[in-house]
């Protein structure tokens, strides 16, 4: 689904999480906590979406990490494993995404990213992911301290990839930050899977028919 006012869209902005790989943190803890009540409870009460969140906004892992741990110390060893071991939370591409990307690319359709993600887990995960190579910047909220879906990330996106209102259409898997990029100068497409996301660039000439 799109929103917003579509002029001349030239260029596509991605999210990562969601969007081009699967983020799954459950994926990650289950083999190490095999009881599924235990395992509910870690992920809705120690190490939870709004504790991460810290870490998109710029929060080093070394200071959530203690806060935490003084919380719930006999969860210590599963919270420092968090950091360390974060690449192990992306579980792989999402189905077709890989593709796509590589198809724009090959158009040469100018691609950019806009990320929540930590500045510190960011630069190990780019380093295994060569899908990256095709992106001309992406912007990682944790080294901006500026996160989705704030107006202002949107806007500094616009200035640094070059792109007057319209000419990008941002994708993202949430509502609320496809929603604010349509309101701060984007087209925006909230992802559900490749093969819909597709049939929107071939709307927009993106791809070909």
């Amino acid at each position: 689904m799109l929103f917003g006012v579509k002029p001349m869209v030239r260029a596509v902005v991605f999210d990562v999480g969601n969007v081009l790989v699967d983020w799954n943190v459950r994926a990650f803890y289950a083999p190490l906590i095999p009881d599924p009540a235990r395992l509910d409870w870690f992920l809705g009460h120690v190490v939870t979406p709004a504790w991460h969140f810290q870490h998109d906004a710029g929060r080093p892992f070394a200071e959530t990490s203690a806060e935490l741990i003084a919380r719930f110390p006999a969860e210590a060893d599963l919270i420092r494993q968090f950091g360390p071991r974060f690449n192990e939370t992306i579980t792989g591409p999402i189905p077709g995404m890989p593709e796509l990307v590589a198809a724009l690319a090959a158009r040469g359709v100018p691609i950019f990213g806009i990320t929540n993600f930590s500045h510190e887990f960011w630069p190990p995960f780019r380093a295994e992911w060569p899908l990256f190579d095709h992106f001309a910047d992406i912007i990682v909220s944790g080294a901006e301290q500026l996160t989705k879906p704030d107006p202002a990330i949107y806007q500094l996106a616009l200035r640094r990839f070059g792109l007057a209102p319209g000419e990008g259409i941002f994708i993202d898997d949430r509502d609320d930050n496809a929603e604010a990029a349509a309101a701060n100068g984007f087209v925006a497409h909230r992802f559900r899977d490749a093969p819909t996301l597709a049939a929107e660039l071939r709307a927009l000439g993106l791809l070909p028919q």
